[in-house]
């Protein structure tokens, strides 16, 4: 694995202009940035990161008959009682699910550790699934790349497979929503409502703030009619907290992501999976946060933190490293293992699982080792050793 300066299209911004990825430059700061790519090998991608990404699914899912089962188990992941039961009901009733998204610390040399599960709401999707392969074509096609250049990335093939599945098990009619004004949640619910599309399975846009609750508690769009079926960029832990969720239960609403999915996204789940599989490894050592001491330095994180907010690394030489943020709560305690550094760049892998296949990977990088919702997104390919020359910036 390393870090390879690269020319950028001169064209790219106008590229993401026509397809509507609007969000590549946020605040000012690039979001999408093409002047590096990282390179891997192909054992690289097959061994260290697709195989472990398929098994660590199939691990977690094993959980959760266990889980749903356990009173404690509920509590220990902070789910509140009146949803625990109509969560256990969706896992036993295998609810469909679509996506989900594995972050790894990786630096091409020793197995990739699982930092957490993003399983409810995955964002980084269309960079990932289409625009970066946009950018392996492009730059093969300008031979600053190999000509056999490759990319791990059947993500979008996958996504319109995946819903040409879900066609038949989603009760209509469907609708595609996210908060109004976050443009990266708007342009992803987008590209997900396209490729549905593709595969025939049509839905409405909706904002999340638009949806109603009739007088006999079902969820209605701005016509008063009943929706079947609700992709929701939207965190369910915040709807559990909110007046407007508490019908969810008794809706009969068909949700996407499902509302099992809630206790894979929970950090808590880390923890649970190191009492079920000690020393796997692709796993580091996490215990619920109650005080204990984890040698060799730690980090604490919320059930529920998201883009790495309040996040606190406790380093081995007793200094602290935190990001702020909006979450508080109960926090799992993971041991210290730090993002490699290239250059002062830290990247965090995200390794997509769509249905029950690990089809792909995006790459964020940050300044600091705690990825934020600043980090990059910067490209990858897959280069053998020996290839013909890439012509670097």
């Amino acid at each position: 694995m390393k870090r390879v300066p690269i020319i950028e299209r001169g064209d790219w911004r106008a590229q993401a202009a026509e397809c509507g990825f609007r969000f590549h430059t946020i605040g000012g700061a690039r979001y999408w940035d093409e002047r590096a790519y990282y390179a891997f090998t192909l054992r690289q991608i097959e061994h260290d990161i697709e195989d472990p990404s398929a098994e660590l699914h199939q691990m977690a899912l094993a959980l959760l008959d266990d889980v749903v089962a356990s009173e404690d188990m509920m509590a220990r992941l902070a789910i509140p009682e009146p949803f625990r039961d109509w969560i256990a009901d969706s896992w036993r009733q295998r609810d469909p699910h679509l996506y989900g998204r594995l972050d790894f610390a990786y630096d091409g040399r020793g197995p990739a550790k699982l930092y957490e599960l993003n399983y409810d709401t995955p964002t980084s999707l269309f960079e990932a699934a289409f625009f970066q392969w946009q950018w392996l074509e492009d730059q093969r096609a300008q031979q600053r790349l190999p000509a056999d250049a490759d990319q791990f990335n059947s993500i979008h093939e996958a996504l319109v497979e995946r819903f040409g599945e879900l066609a038949a098990q989603l009760p209509p009619p469907l609708y595609f929503s996210a908060v109004r004004e976050s443009e990266e949640d708007q342009g992803t619910v987008e590209y997900l409502r396209d490729c549905a599309a593709q595969a025939g399975l049509h839905g409405q846009a909706i904002a999340i703030e638009d949806i109603g609750l009739s007088a006999d508690g079902r969820y209605t769009d701005l016509d008063d009619v009943v929706i079947g079926s609700l992709f929701k960029l939207y965190p369910l832990e915040d709807l559990f907290a909110e007046e407007f969720g508490k019908a969810l239960p008794g809706s009969g609403l068909r949700l996407l992501e499902p509302p099992w999915k809630a206790l894979l996204s929970n950090k808590g789940i880390l923890p649970l999976l190191w009492q079920r599989y000690p020393g796997h490894p692709n796993l580091l050592p996490a215990e619920f946060d109650d005080g204990g001491e984890l040698p060799g330095g730690w980090v604490r994180k919320p059930l529920h933190s998201r883009e790495g907010a309040n996040v606190a690394m406790h380093l081995p030489d007793g200094s602290w490293l935190e990001s702020e943020g909006p979450y508080h709560g109960p926090c799992i305690r993971q041991k210290l293992h730090p993002l490699p550094a290239f250059d002062g760049n830290h990247p965090l892998v995200g390794s997509w699982i769509v249905g029950d296949r690990a089809c792909g990977i995006g790459i964020r990088e940050d300044d600091s080792p705690i990825t934020r919702d600043s980090a990059r997104f910067v490209p990858h390919a897959i280069v053998e050793e020996g290839a013909s020359t890439v012509f670097y910036a």
